[in-house]
């Protein structure tokens, strides 16, 4: 085999299908709003390509293109997926290729079929038909004005069984005037070496670049999407966090750093908000994060034997490849008032707040996070309660309201009359005690429908608060009804969103502690000034 190696200067592109191919996978399930929410966390760490579905498929893909539109993104270009034309029916005839344009993406992707296998006992059409099925599709997007992605399924089963019939439907793809051609590993069993081998094959046949999406059914998608960029693939496809169908994707999290760190193939600005990303993408879809992920894990640079342990905390990178920083992680057996603290810097500088480093106030507020976290808090995907917290602790928070008393009951009837869940609230405004009422569908409804009626005669700011999602979380499931409950509440006023958290024993605690952050935020915001 040619002798060949990662070159510099070599552009690869990262294209996400975390919100297509990742919700595919079993348990991982993300509404419309999380997917905009983690659209806008990947366009700003610099992904390329964000593929948001199948439009026309369901009514959250359809809501998320037509946010998606609206919005502008800073680094991606965000594509919709679909198929090709049918077999027999004119590609202008096509009601999912309409949809494709529908969407309004100034990218689409199309996959069709390589493996003969598949034309005839799948397809059940001739070569020719699919090849043209390939060819007019592509050319009917490109027609339109998209930038055109072909994914070319099974392509590496495919072209074992037959080499040539697999290249020409290639062929036909690049005739149509598509942009790139991916290669797809969709089983997940080619091996490193041979797709190494046969993306170089391809490489050499087309004049257009090629692109490389693989599984991770054998544990190889990360070294098989690297063989593909070694042997000259441009563009990646993969999820984050590894997130998609059986047994998952190429995971990006330990894709990106391998290919910027170790094969020195910059793809994103700023590596060391990955692990920010990871765990964000995780709380996001209400996921138990994997601890002993590559580079993001909370094991990934944990050290717990004597011998290791003493050598790291003598030269750190006698057992560590890459210094934690790099990616946003952390060495787990620093137990310092430095550890940590870049996350807290970055913050509090993008709230245009300057601390300095190792700062008492830094160590005071490190040392609060530790001490919640402790009791089952997390601030990875709660940005608005990890702010406020920075606010308490440097003295700049402005209260705007005390809460003096609160209450909740829910009522049932045995005469087949409605539920009835209410809600009383007692709190102090400027020295003045407000005393509400209200009912709602559900206990949260009724306090959050109290808090807010309390508030809107002195602070009508409250009005632009609306509850957008939320979530609960058993933190430690061994003590039953008992555990100890974590509530992420994502909040929004006009086009931008915050989350909050809570935690206690008592999930309507939770809720309520969640539900202030939330409305407290936006307050702080609003009415007490920016920093």
């Amino acid at each position: 085999m040619k002798e060949r190696d990662f070159s510099s200067g070599r552009v690869v592109r990262i294209y996400d299908t975390t919100l297509r191919d990742g919700t595919q996978g079993l348990g991982f399930d993300l509404s419309s709003l999380d997917k905009l929410r983690i659209a806008e966390r990947l366009d700003g760490f610099g992904v390329g390509y964000i593929e948001g579905g199948w439009p026309g498929s369901n009514p959250k893909d359809i809501e998320f293109f037509r946010e998606a539109a609206r919005r502008e993104w800073r680094h991606a270009r965000i594509a919709a997926f679909g198929s090709t034309r049918r077999a027999g029916v004119a590609v202008a005839e096509d009601a999912q290729v309409a949809l494709l344009l529908e969407a309004d993406t100034p990218v689409v992707t199309f996959f069709g079929k390589s493996w003969d296998l598949h034309v005839r006992e799948v397809l059940r059409t001739t070569e020719e038909e699919n090849r043209a099925m390939i060819r007019e599709t592509a050319s009917h997007l490109k027609t339109a004005g998209r930038e055109v992605v072909y994914d070319a399924e099974h392509f590496f089963d495919g072209y074992k069984a037959d080499p040539e019939h697999a290249l020409a439907t290639l062929a036909a793809a690049e005739e149509g005037g598509a942009d790139v051609v991916v290669l797809c590993d969709t089983n997940g069993g080619t091996l490193p070496h041979e797709v190494e081998e046969i993306t170089a094959a391809v490489a050499g046949r087309l004049s257009i670049p090629v692109g490389i999406h693989t599984h991770d059914d054998c544990g190889l998608g990360v070294a098989n999407a690297l063989a593909a960029v070694r042997a000259g693939a441009g563009h990646v496809q993969g999820t984050i966090n590894g997130y998609g169908e059986r047994t998952g994707n190429c995971n990006l999290t330990s894709l990106i750093p391998v290919l910027q760190l170790k094969a020195g193939i910059p793809v994103v600005p700023d590596l060391a908000r990955l692990s920010e990303l990871s765990r964000f993408v995780d709380e996001t879809a209400n996921c138990d994060p994997n601890p002993r992920l590559p580079f993001v894990g909370e094991c990934a640079f944990a050290h717990k034997g004597g011998m290791h342990v003493n050598a790291v905390s003598k030269v750190a990178r006698s057992y560590e490849h890459i210094r934690p920083e790099e990616v946003g992680n952390r060495q787990s057996i620093l137990v310092s008032e430095l550890s940590g603290q870049s996350n807290i810097l970055m913050r509090a500088r993008d709230m245009g707040l300057e601390l300095e480093p190792g700062s008492a106030e830094v160590r005071r507020i490190l040392s609060r996070i530790k001490e919640m976290e402790k009791g089952g808090y997390s601030f990875e995907a709660a940005g608005g309660s990890l702010e406020l917290l920075i606010r308490r602790e440097t003295g700049i928070h402005r209260p705007m309201f005390e809460v003096l008393e609160y209450h909740c009951g829910f009522r049932h009837f045995e005469d087949q009359h409605e539920p009835v869940c209410e809600a009383t609230v007692r709190i102090s405004v400027g020295g003045v005690q407000e005393h509400t009422v209200a009912k709602g569908r559900g206990v949260v409804h009724a306090l959050d429908a109290a808090l807010r009626k309390a508030l809107a005669e002195r602070i009508p700011e409250v009005a632009a608060v609306h509850l957008r999602d939320y979530k609960v979380r058993i933190i430690d499931g061994s003590e039953a009804t008992g555990a100890v409950t974590r509530v992420l509440v994502v909040s929004g006023a006009d086009h931008e969103t915050w989350s909050t958290t809570g935690v206690s024993g008592n999930v309507i605690e939770a809720s309520w502690l969640a539900l202030l952050e939330g409305i407290d935020y936006h307050l702080q915001r609003a009415v007490g000034g920016a920093v």
